[in-house]
């Protein structure tokens, strides 16, 4: 399958489809694709599960929630939900629904509407269902318009890398267990009413894009409470727990196992490590405020660009300077584990890296506000609006250096630009190494790296794949 059905819709068809969320995962929809009412991610995800006939399995019990959350999650889960809810190749398209069909798709029109009026105008919703609540069909809409999200399309609590909130930068298909999606299908959605973000409008922006930089301490608390939230929240592993394996080290055996991998297949599986954690960092990005803000084209650039420097950051949380070690599949690893990948030089690189940063000994909040602060940078090619992004990334130094000088970490500010160059240097070492590597084998590129890795680390003459935003 090449392309989606032609569809044939007039915008005051779409206009009300719009208005129903989509049906797999429920965010914003954009229409029917394949049948069905989904987003635009949905419907990327389902297309290309088609094109690329691969076999998705879930790592726990096939009964995974699919919401836009959590969709990430599961391939396999969502897959099904979308062949259980009628998506198809030779889906029946719009034009061509029964009356019934289209009686049932207008009722439904009708009770989002009503659920929408209520929540953005509770006193006169209220009223209008008092109002009509004689009639059974009007009570059944008011109790409709009072009940919250259905199971399974509202945020759910995660330990890291879900909830989520504003803009979602990229289409799923993939979770921190299965291979990546692609970041081609970018879509504004308005916020998630959920406890983590429901008191947003009612606290100081985080950039103010018509005026100057923040300046008061009130102001500065409240980015860095923010930056540091999102940070915990899309941490893939949780500090105490790889604390507590620190000295789970990888047996001679073990070792021997690793390194006796073919090039090919030790690459592979770097890669779906390297992309399982780059979901978390976009979950991270999409949280901080003022992020949404961005136009697409911006948001895309600072992900392609900082989400590896991100990941290596975070990397000094699961690493052990003691034995220069790093989690890696369930234990720590050394560098001669790594062996096979024949990019020892870049190995080690990332290593000493870590050490570095491991001596810096940042706090939380430190790091998740430096981490903030390498994603966010104005300095990036191709960026349409620097301004904007200069305006955010100013506001997040501003309250890096607020955190490091209450911490009396004031020496750490003059070591900070060095740590950047260092980062750029290795993703720009791990960029060649890609790129000899998939001049030698470009068919395990091509078909078994996940779709997020090749799309953010090759370039648009080495893969085909473009962004429809």
């Amino acid at each position: 399958m090449n392309s989606e059905p032609t569809i044939c819709v007039t915008s005051a068809m779409r206009a009300q489809i719009e208005v129903i969320p989509c049906k797999i995962c429920g965010d914003k929809s954009s229409g029917i694709h394949y049948g069905v009412i989904t987003c635009e991610g949905c419907k990327g995800f389902f297309r290309r599960s088609q094109q690329n006939s691969v076999i998705y399995t879930c790592s726990r019990q096939q009964s995974c929630p699919i919401d836009r959350t959590s969709r990430n999650r599961c391939q396999h889960c969502r897959l099904q939900k979308c062949v259980v809810l009628g998506m198809s190749r030779d889906a029946v398209k719009f034009g061509r629904m029964s009356k019934k069909q289209r009686d049932s798709l207008h009722a439904e029109v009708q009770k989002h509407r009503l659920q929408q009026q209520q929540q953005q105008q509770p006193g006169k919703a209220e009223a209008a269902v008092q109002a009509y609540a004689p009639t059974t069909a009007a009570h059944g809409q008011a109790k409709l318009a009072q009940d919250p999200l259905p199971s399974g399309h509202g945020p759910a609590p995660a330990k890291a890398g879900s909830g989520g909130h504003g803009y979602c930068p990229l289409e799923p298909g993939s979770s921190p267990d299965q291979t990546g999606p692609p970041l081609n299908e970018m879509k504004y959605r308005p916020f998630a009413q959920n406890s983590a973000c429901a008191d947003f409008l009612s606290r100081p922006s985080f950039v103010r894009l018509q005026g100057s930089p923040l300046t008061s301490v009130t102001e500065l608390d409240h980015v860095i409470q923010n930056v540091v939230k999102s940070h915990r929240e899309t941490c893939q592993f949780l500090p105490e727990e790889v604390q507590a394996l620190r000295w789970e080290i990888f047996s001679p055996t073990e070792v021997e196992s690793y390194q006796k991998k073919s090039t090919e297949e030790m690459w592979q599986n770097c890669a779906h490590r390297i992309t399982d954690a780059i979901q978390y960092v976009v979950e991270f990005a999409k949280r901080i405020d003022g992020f949404m803000e961005l136009c697409q084209n911006d948001q895309i650039v600072l992900l392609k660009a900082g989400s590896l420097e991100v990941v290596l950051l975070r990397m000094c949380r699961a690493f052990n300077p003691s034995n220069n070690t790093v989690f890696f599949e369930g234990k720590y690893a050394g560098p001669e584990v790594f062996r096979s990948l024949g990019c020892e030089d870049l190995t080690n690189s990332i290593f000493e890296f870590s050490q570095g940063m491991c001596l810096l000994r940042l706090s939380e909040q430190e790091l998740a506000l430096f981490s903030a602060m390498v994603l966010i940078s104005a300095d990036r090619q191709f960026l349409q609006e620097k301004f904007k992004v200069e305006r955010l990334q100013t506001n997040i130094q501003l309250a890096l250096k607020h955190v490091l000088q209450r911490n009396r970490h004031d020496a750490i500010l003059a070591k900070l630009p060095l740590k950047v160059s260092l980062l750029r240097a290795l993703c720009v070492h791990h960029a060649e190494k890609l790129r000899t590597f998939r001049l030698t084998y470009p068919l395990i590129v091509h078909s078994l790296f996940p779709p997020l890795y090749k799309e953010l680390f090759t370039s648009e003459s080495e893969h085909s794949t473009t962004f429809d935003l």
